[in-house]
């Protein structure tokens, strides 16, 4: 039952983490001059993270519980995202020559209302599985 409306909230999460990601900027000045090289690769490594989650969600559908799981997972490394570009952008200086920070730090943002409603239609789902066991 891939049909389902959390598959569509969770191929957007896919989408927002995998492709989007690449294409917009994620404030290179904060990964640069803030945080350090390597910052850049775990900022990648979390967000392919998170789209890999939301793909092996979607096809989890049969196991809603599994599925919820790991919608809450996936919002915790969302929220991890959230952090380092909160705390990169809290430690840039000021007014420089230029004052870019880059769309891309709403992604995450953005990844954890989605999978926040997937949740809320795979809840719905369980109760509904559930209110139907009750009646056998």
């Amino acid at each position: 039952m891939i049909q389902r409306v959390q598959s569509l909230y969770l191929t957007i999460v896919f989408i927002l983490n995998a492709v989007i990601f690449n294409l917009l900027p994620a404030s290179d000045f904060i990964f640069d001059n803030i945080l350090g090289d390597n910052t850049y690769m775990i900022v990648s490594i979390l967000f392919y993270a998170s789209a890999l989650l939301a793909l092996i969600s979607i096809f989890k559908y049969k196991n809603r519980q599994l599925q919820f799981v790991l919608g809450r997972l996936n919002m915790l490394l969302n929220a991890v995202l959230v952090g380092i570009f909160v705390y990169g952008s809290l430690n840039l200086p000021g007014e420089s020559s230029f004052s870019e920070k880059g769309i891309g730090v709403l992604l995450p943002i953005i990844s954890i209302v989605f999978i926040v409603i997937a949740n809320k239609a795979i809840k719905k789902d369980e109760d509904l599985v559930k209110s139907v066991d009750r009646f056998r």
